[in-house]
């Protein structure tokens, strides 16, 4: 007897484009069914965006709580001063840190959800999935999946063009995480969904095949990486897991953060290890290497100040983030010679 059930969720409403903020008081109402609203963001981004929508927004209770980094103890502390409060709806209005703990928020509150990025960058915007620090390393977490998305483009043209190329490098970096899906499927015997493979590869390789056009104070550049960043969400929720954005160049990535990151944003330590990734996979990742300078993301870690040992550290341990998770760095320690190698001619060190 065939018994197999699976739920998807996806976002009701999705708008993206100029002026797209405009739109709020109309998301609210549809999601809003009583209570307060509860808009997190940090105080930069108060100023960006928090600060129109509360303009915005008619005869609605909210509270507004600033915060920076995306941990437990940050976790806890909200739920805390929230809890005279009944939430009905949550907003994350900000970067990723802003989103994870808004949308990690609303599913331990069982309230929607609302993602209104300030910068694409990286593809925590559209999935179901936190990213939060427990004081040992980031753990990625089930939370809610946006019940609306808001992407207003010309609120995000203009955060720093970095932000901007390291959520394309985010996405791009969706190669090597289903190379190393398909791999754990014919190792492994893991379950394998070609459908939101087929869409998270599709996102990588419209990055990468318009590259050229990802360029500092172009509108159409924020518009063509949130589309890649939604369509990797949309993955993400056909999946019901991280799998289809998330593989070895990931826990390379988490690695980093553990062991010392250095300057180096999320989708610029992804775009390092999806090089040794590549590499390790046989692929071309010369061509990842070009794709990654024409978009302006430095993929050698000493430009972050990351020290050599520590590069090879990460590499070495990365599969030890994620155990379950099978990937092309296998379930042992590589050797520190391997892992140098490695990234010495993906030039990565």
């Amino acid at each position: 007897m065939f018994d197999k059930i699976k739920s998807m969720h996806f976002p009701n409403d999705v708008y993206i484009g100029h002026d797209a903020i405009y739109n709020i008081n109309e998301v609210i109402e549809k999601n809003l069914r009583s209570g307060t609203v509860l808009i997190i963001t940090g105080n930069t981004t108060y100023e960006v965006a928090a600060k129109k929508v509360i303009d915005l927004i008619n005869n609605i209770d909210y509270k507004v709580i600033k915060v920076e980094n995306s941990t437990m103890d940050t976790l806890n502390i909200i739920k805390n001063q929230v809890k005279k409060y009944r939430i009905g709806l949550t907003i994350g209005i900000g970067g990723g840190s802003k989103i994870d703990l808004a949308k990690k928020i609303a599913y331990d509150l069982n309230v929607p959800f609302i993602s209104v990025p300030t910068a694409p960058s990286h593809d925590g915007i559209a999935s179901p999935r936190a990213s939060i620090y427990d004081g040992k390393s980031f753990l990625s977490i089930e939370a809610s999946m946006p019940s609306a998305i808001i992407a207003d483009t010309s609120i995000m043209l203009k955060a720093p063009f970095r932000f901007a190329a390291s959520g394309a490098s985010d996405v791009i970096a969706n190669i090597t995480s289903v190379m190393d899906w398909k791999l754990a499927n014919r190792i492994k015997g893991e379950e394998f969904s070609s459908t939101s493979s087929v869409i998270s590869e599709y996102a990588s390789k419209e990055l990468i095949e318009n590259a050229n056009v990802i360029q500092p104070g172009l509108e159409d550049s924020i518009w063509l990486i949130m589309k890649g960043i939604l369509a990797s969400g949309t993955a993400m929720a056909i999946a019901g897991t991280s799998r289809p954005a998330s593989g070895s160049e990931h826990l390379f990535a988490h690695a980093l953060e553990i062991l010392g990151k250095g300057t180096a944003m999320h989708g610029e330590q992804v775009a390092m290890g999806s090089l040794v990734s590549m590499y390790f996979h046989g692929d071309d990742w010369k061509m990842l290497y070009n794709v990654y300078k024409k978009i302006g993301v430095s993929t050698k870690a000493s430009d972050y100040g990351i020290n050599k040992n520590i590069a090879i550290k990460a590499l070495s341990i990365a599969h030890r983030l994620r155990p379950e998770r099978y990937t092309i760095l296998g379930e042992t320690d590589l050797s520190d010679n391997v892992s140098e190698k490695a990234l010495r001619i993906t030039k990565v060190i």
